[in-house]
């Protein structure tokens, strides 16, 4: 069986593979439970009402049964002893399967669709539902302190938080999908259904995971505080609006809201791929490749038509390809071992090093889009070398700023860059733009169809170099970014780490071989 992300495998089973990776983070498990307990702790207040005037209860018959229902929520010993012995997602679907049965009976007695239910099996109907909390709760919790070993004030602080605000956010669901209805028993599916769906579609991504702390843990928990604040906020202002304010188009108010509340309650899942896969660096580092590569590779494939369309003999056109070819190779062997020179001896980041390929590259690009006298041959040195040069850096960075433990996975997604990059200038761009000029040139000749798309003259390629070498000087200022973000870590990590190896003792080394 093939293993996701080796180099032989497809690139699309690469992001398959990578997307895994971020299904069974840890990050994403806090994510996953903080939608867990958003939707998980029903307010007694929300279906009360329709309970008591459907069943013709007195107070005292409501408030028993409110009971019974903190009874249930509270009696967490099974629940408990189960999360013990068992995986978490064995105690989220019994949790499910409570919430389900329990609440899905109370709507079949309170909509009329079975007979009147006694007071007793009412109250042995919202005990079970209500104690599906105790076994979401414990599940989410215990999981989350154990994933997350010495924060366990935090992280039960913010998943109990996030419970909190589950009755607002069920209300306003509620509210959304009610509008101009008559469903006053809509509310009972709503709590039956969405709490089961939801604990059951992430159970198998809340399960214990065991990792080594990397000290940036509290920074991550406060960006999950940033949104459950805002969602609290926003959470009371739409609520204030929808009560006090008069609208003119309540129902369009309200599902806007309610986007706004989901899109909120959404929104921790960028915090958790972020914190997977270093995204803000590793984006970087996919954009600077889709405009340097995109660029050296359009040029390489379009030599032969851009020296036919200068006038340069056949004979030329040869001697281009093969320097490509012949700096292609001097690119990659100077781009690997020169920039482990410069990194270990003069603390030199490599995203520098790719900066610096970048702008060499612009140039080259600017060379074929003025056609310079005899620039066709240097601008062919400069794309050869930076096409090879750019390889080597871009593995190196990878493995250094991300880790070997998925570097296939990282590497193969990484190299959709090029074929990115290709399309879009190659195609997009070089391509259209060297067509409409063709044509132009067509209906002003007057040639014949044998003719057709052929171009002559700077003009065939000028426009497309030029958009080219902006891209790749767009890409460069991308690598820069990436370089200032790196900078304390080549300085700190990179060179420290291969400068203590270098002064390895020779008498340790022949104690290792012997």
């Amino acid at each position: 069986m093939a293993i996701p992300g080796n180099s032989g495998d497809p690139v699309w089973w690469s992001i398959l593979a990578l997307l895994w990776r971020i299904l069974t983070g840890r990050w994403f498990m806090l994510f996953a439970t903080t939608l867990i307990m958003s939707v998980a702790s029903p307010m007694f207040g929300l279906y009360s009402a329709e309970i008591k005037s459907s069943l013709g209860y007195d107070q005292t018959t409501l408030n028993l049964l409110s009971f019974f229902k903190d009874l249930g929520s509270n009696a967490g010993i099974l629940s408990s002893v189960i999360n013990e012995f068992a995986p978490p997602w064995v105690g989220l679907s019994i949790g499910a399967v409570l919430n389900f049965s329990g609440y899905f009976v109370i709507w079949l007695s309170v909509s009329k669709k079975i007979p009147t239910p006694r007071v007793w099996h009412m109250c042995v109907c919202i005990c079970i539902a209500s104690n599906s909390q105790s076994f979401i709760n414990v599940v989410a919790v215990v999981t989350c302190v154990k994933n997350f070993g010495g924060h366990t004030a935090v992280v039960s602080g913010l998943l109990t938080g996030f419970a909190g605000l589950s009755g607002a956010i069920i209300t306003q669901l509620y509210h959304a999908l009610a509008c101009g209805h008559d469903s006053k028993y809509l509310v009972f599916l709503l709590i039956a259904g969405l709490p089961a769906a939801v604990s059951l579609a992430l159970s198998p991504t809340v399960r214990i995971i065991k990792v080594v702390p990397d000290g940036n843990e509290v920074k991550v928990f406060n960006r999950f505080l940033y949104v459950s604040l805002g969602l609290a906020t926003s959470l009371m202002v739409i609520t204030l609006l929808q009560n006090k304010l008069s609208f003119t188009r309540t129902d369009q108010f309200v599902i806007s809201a309610t986007v706004v509340v989901v899109m909120l309650l959404l929104l921790p899942i960028t915090v958790a791929v972020k914190e997977e896969l270093n995204l803000l660096n590793m984006l970087l580092l996919f954009l600077a490749t889709i405009c340097g590569v995109g660029g050296t590779i359009t040029a390489i494939d379009n030599l032969g038509e851009i020296g036919t369309s200068f006038g340069y003999p056949t004979s030329s056109i040869t001697t281009y390809v093969s320097l490509v070819s012949t700096w292609n190779y001097l690119g990659r062997v100077a781009s690997g071992f020169l920039s482990e020179h410069f990194v270990i001896k003069c603390k030199f980041s490599r995203p520098l090093m790719l900066t610096i390929i970048l702008v060499l590259s612009s140039i080259a690009h600017f060379l074929v889009a003025f056609n310079v006298p005899h620039g066709l041959y240097v601008a062919s040195v400069i794309i050869g070398f930076c096409l090879g040069a750019q390889w080597p850096l871009l593995s190196a960075i990878i493995s250094e700023l991300f880790g070997l433990k998925n570097y296939a996975i990282l590497y193969n997604f990484a190299s959709l860059a090029s074929p990115v990059g290709s399309y879009l200038l190659k195609v997009r761009v070089t391509g259209y733009l060297y067509d409409t000029e063709a044509n132009k040139q067509l209906r002003a000749s007057g040639r014949g169809l044998e003719q057709f798309n052929s171009c002559h003259g700077v003009e065939c390629f000028r426009l497309a170099f030029i958009i080219i070498a902006l891209v790749t000087l767009f890409g460069a200022v991308v690598s820069l970014l990436l370089a200032v973000r790196t900078m304390k870590f080549y300085k700190e990590d990179i060179c420290v780490k291969s400068r203590r190896e270098e002064a390895a003792p020779p008498a340790t080394m022949g104690a290792d071989v012997a």
